[in-house]
């Protein structure tokens, strides 16, 4: 016979998702801070998974307290979560700028001049 108490089961499945989501979360930010490439969107699967299971380990709590542990590792999940999206919006602000140069760069190589408030260079060879 089983001696757990019935909030005891879906806390361990609570606390194997966080772990779970946690390890996901953990490794992408540590791969956009190194400057590794980065698949976005398999972490971005990943953590989907991540977050289905922990909210099915929500539901099976139905409604039943939180342990001090559990509650605790919650906290830790908040706190990689919360640095996951600081490195995430450094990120992407970094690929907006890079964007924003090739784009403006492409531009100035099609730009023939004609409507720049440029000056073109006088050429100076005689002929």
């Amino acid at each position: 016979m089983n001696i757990m108490s019935s909030v005891s089961l879906p806390a361990g499945a609570l606390n194997e998702a966080m772990e779970r989501i946690g390890a996901v979360i953990e490794s992408e930010t540590a791969a956009l801070r190194e400057m590794r490439v980065v698949d976005l969107q398999d972490f971005n699967n990943r953590k989907s998974r991540g977050l289905l299971d922990l909210m099915r380990a929500v539901r099976a709590l139905d409604g039943g307290r939180l342990d001090e542990v559990t509650a605790s590792r919650l906290q830790a999940l908040r706190a990689k979560l919360e640095t996951n999206q600081a490195a995430l919006a450094m990120h992407l602000s970094a690929a907006k700028e890079i964007t924003t140069l090739v784009a403006q760069t492409i531009r100035d190589s099609e730009s023939d001049g004609t409507y720049s408030n440029r000056v073109p260079a006088l050429d100076k060879s005689p002929w």
